[in-house]
């Protein structure tokens, strides 16, 4: 089984407010995004609330008291082993992996996902497999069988891939809520990006909700209330912004007045507003657990 992560403290399970490295290094100067080298990116990081980074400097994560996740590619069993290895050296206290190509056939893909699992209680690292495209997890129906076949799975939530490659709005968004609430609750960390049905990343703005925003809190706040059901002392979910850059075709250029190609918005200020609107599902599936 996949562990949960857990820090040891005693405290009552918590939201880990995290960022993903691609989301602080290398923003534009026209933006407020923090500059300088990685010690001085790391320690903005720090003062602007985040607990923890996905990626970075191991020294200088350690030298500032950041947690650090890891992330990874399993693309044949065997590689499971070398990921969760790798991972452990390096002190991640979780990692996130995209899992296979999407064309692997459901006896591919469980013995990809038994041998994520056992080296994942071997290596006494949790791993947990990322909804996203081109992967195995690349559909609704295929990722809710894994979660029969396999209960102890846990994953990343990285629901743009979703919300945009499977245009969830088409149709009944409510029953495909509620027909993947198997995967909800069992998400251990989240990959903050909000899509648009045609857009994988669009600015939000304030954060106003807009139908794709209410969409998203839905579904944040469902993987949330599912971890508080098992959650125990020490336990946290980590909610990471993953807003990235125009090189990978994530952000989106617009010209502005002078005729520049820019981002259309501002990815650190955005990353603010999406753990500002993480705290308010927590207090939501807070709320919707006691009733």
């Amino acid at each position: 089984m996949v562990k949960n992560t857990n820090d040891g403290s005693g405290r009552a399970p918590a939201l880990r407010k995290s960022i993903t490295y691609a989301n602080v290094a290398g923003l534009p100067l026209y933006t407020t995004a923090p500059q300088g080298d990685d010690r001085a990116l790391h320690l903005a990081v720090k003062h602007s609330g985040y607990e923890a980074i996905q990626g970075g400097d191991l020294a200088a994560c350690r030298e500032l008291g950041l947690g650090q996740s890891g992330g990874g590619r399993v693309n044949i069993p065997e590689d499971a082993y070398v990921v969760a290895r790798d991972g452990k050296a390096k002190g991640y206290d979780c990692i996130t992996l995209h899992a296979g190509w999407g064309m692997e056939d459901d006896d591919e893909v469980s013995r990809m996902v038994e041998a994520i699992l056992t080296a994942s209680v071997t290596v006494d690292i949790p791993m947990y497999i990322e909804t996203h495209r081109a992967t195995i997890t690349q559909d609704l129906w295929r990722t809710v069988k894994l979660t029969e076949r396999f209960p102890e799975i846990r994953f990343n939530g990285d629901f743009s891939h979703w919300y945009t490659g499977l245009e969830m709005v088409y149709g009944d968004i409510n029953a495909k809520f509620d027909f993947i609430q198997p995967v909800f609750d069992r998400v251990r960390f989240i990959h903050g990006r909000i899509s648009s049905p045609g857009c994988i990343q669009v600015d939000i703005g304030d954060g106003s909700d807009r139908p794709n925003v209410s969409h998203f809190r839905e579904m944040w706040t469902r993987c949330i209330a599912g971890f508080l059901k098992t959650a125990q002392s020490g336990d946290y979910l980590n909610f990471a912004p993953e807003l990235l850059g125009p090189e990978i075709s994530y952000a989106r250029l617009i010209l502005n007045s002078r005729g520049e190609w820019i981002e259309e918005g501002d990815r650190w200020q955005q990353a603010m507003v999406y753990t500002q609107i993480a705290q308010k599902c927590w207090a939501e599936a807070l709320r919707r657990t006691v009733q």
